[in-house]
């Protein structure tokens, strides 16, 4: 907590979102929908409105496309521009209390978690002084970790038998960064029949209720088109991909990313349904055991391989899930995603290839003595 603490009065350094929160955040402030217009619109139009400034503008790393980021998010945005008006630091500052507040709230749920579960209580450290997870939430402001502490929640309320609060808090997890989709079908398989059905229900029906503020003709449009951009456009840190695409310049002589992320996009949604359907069809029980984690590791380290963009604080996630796991292969690559930082420098960015390849050799290996050697050592 300490660690984190120490964070809470710097700017973020190795990501500069925050300042298109700040845009979001004044954009809605004055009124506006933050779906609307893309940034550079307010711009070239010269429009006045508060805090829409040249010197904002400047720092935003994506000045030509719609934001991504969904309603509670954008609350949270909002509300650091109300409590700080006209001040960049203000709000960022306002914005690391909360995030730092719900970290403490994500450890405690840990602790109890593992406590329930009966798995050993040291487990927590793995997680309370990852490096990735202490400068990339409080220190960088993504909002990961509050993500994460509704989804822990939910699940906590689950293993006592409260869907319908779990429901809720799942689609608190949900409205902040949309991730928490892929374990949906996992988790419903998981309860299994009419209680998995009325789990899905719930969870959508109040995404729904929360989106509902947001959800005008601006949204549909904005929302889809940045969407789209996601996975046509942006690039980085991939795996599979990265060898689909080297495959294109090679077959086509250009980039194919804006048919093969929509591919691989579709792949990972089928392989994910069909891993829940089958991987725990047969394993339905009362009580949410530690599988349910097991299956949401993999669910989500599904969706990293097919992914055209793996940013370092995505796997923060997959840090806190493997906690209640005996795999550790998520560690190792929270130390090695840490070196895909030196493709950015003050001006350009040229990502080094080598360094990713590195990264995924290592991982990939130390995935493969986890699941297929550790295992015919066991059996041997």
């Amino acid at each position: 907590i300490l660690f984190r603490a120490s964070l809470l009065f710097s700017v973020p350094a190795l990501s500069d979102d925050v300042y298109r929160f700040i845009w979001d955040g004044r954009l809605l402030a004055a009124g506006l929908h933050p779906f609307a217009e893309v940034p550079e619109y307010y711009m070239t139009h010269h429009l006045s409105i508060p805090g829409i400034v040249p010197e904002l503008y400047e720092k935003l790393n994506s000045k030509t496309t719609h934001t991504v980021y969904p309603p509670l998010a954008q609350f949270v945005f909002w509300l650091s521009v109300k409590l700080s008006p006209g001040s960049i630091y203000g709000s960022i500052l306002v914005m690391k209390i909360i995030i730092f507040s719900f970290e403490v709230g994500t450890l405690v749920i840990i602790k109890k978690l593992l406590s329930h579960f009966k798995l050993p209580p040291a487990r927590i450290l793995l997680y309370a002084l990852n490096p990735l997870a202490i400068l990339e939430l409080t220190g960088n402001l993504h909002f990961e970790g509050v993500m994460m502490f509704f989804l822990l929640l939910a699940i906590w309320f689950l293993i006592h038998h409260k869907h319908f609060l779990s429901a809720i808090f799942y689609a608190c997890s949900i409205c902040l960064k949309l991730i928490p989709l892929i374990f949906l079908p996992v988790l419903a398989v998981k309860l299994g029949g009419k209680k998995g059905s009325q789990y899905w229900l719930i969870t959508t029906g109040m995404t729904g209720l929360i989106f509902l503020p947001l959800l005008t003709h601006d949204f549909v449009t904005g929302f889809s088109e940045s969407f789209g951009y996601y996975f046509q456009r942006f690039e980085f840190n991939a795996s599979i991909y990265y060898i689909i695409r080297a495959a294109g310049y090679f077959l086509f002589g250009f980039n194919i990313i804006h048919i093969a992320g929509w591919v691989l996009a579709a792949i990972s949604t089928i392989s994910i349904l069909t891993y829940s359907y089958y991987g725990f069809r047969d394993k339905v029980i009362a009580d949410v055991d530690t599988r349910l984690f097991i299956g949401m590791l993999w669910c989500i380290l599904i969706y990293f391989a097919l992914t055209t963009t793996l940013h370092p604080w995505y796997i923060i996630s997959l840090v806190i899930i493997s906690l209640f796991t005996n795999y550790r292969f998520p560690l190792v690559w929270s130390c090695l995603i840490f070196m895909t930082y030196t493709g950015y420098n003050t001006e350009t960015f040229d990502e080094n290839l080598q360094i990713v390849a590195l990264e995924y050799i290592v991982v990939t290996g130390y995935l493969l003595y986890e699941t297929v050697w550790t295992k015919r050592l066991n059996h041997s």
